[in-house]
């Protein structure tokens, strides 16, 4: 079933991108936020932020971004095994003891903020997590919630064929969000 978008966006711009180019007053603060969770330094690596992302979109149903950041992060991890592994469990995955323990607090955040507690964050603190690292895990998370509801909500269209989020995972994971509309830089 094809989908049609419910505002008029660019009708050959997939997802998140074309309503970021009907609305480029709201396009760079969220370009700006992308890219400082998911693409800036810090101590989750970039595949590992990716990941999270990822995975909050799957447990969201969103397909244009799951399968997009699944892309990203297996570039970023050189594994689509292993990002499989994550979207289907993350508890028997071949990750971290903390990745794990964030990505637990990934999903809770996806089901309520409220649903997180204070055990949680204590698991994930005893796995070596710092407080940005949790911090930057919740703030994915919520984001991701609202990107897909966002992509979701508008009825944007999804590409069907793996090619497609190979290439998108390729150019993101080099280039970043800044680069990803017409005019980036």
């Amino acid at each position: 079933m094809t989908r049609v978008p419910h505002i008029k966006v660019s009708p050959d711009v997939p997802g998140i991108r074309a309503l970021l180019l009907a609305r480029p007053e709201t396009a760079g603060p969220l370009t700006d936020l992308t890219q400082i969770l998911l693409h800036a330094p810090n101590s989750l690596t970039r595949g590992e932020r990716e990941l999270i992302a990822a995975y909050v979109s799957r447990l969201n149903d969103c397909t244009f971004c799951c399968t997009s950041h699944a892309a990203i992060a297996a570039c970023l991890l050189d594994s689509e095994k292993l990002v499989d592994a994550v979207l289907v469990s993350p508890d028997t995955a071949p990750v971290s003891s903390k990745m794990k323990a964030l990505l637990t607090i990934a999903g809770l955040v996806q089901q309520s903020g409220r649903a997180v507690r204070t055990e949680d964050v204590a698991r994930a603190r005893r796995e070596g997590a710092t407080d940005t690292e949790i911090h930057d895990t919740v703030l994915i998370a919520a984001a991701f919630c609202m990107f897909n509801r966002y992509v979701d909500g508008l009825g944007t269209w999804a590409p069907t064929e793996p090619a497609v989020y190979a290439q998108i995972g390729e150019m993101l994971a080099g280039t970043g969000y800044r680069t990803a509309l017409p005019g980036g830089s």
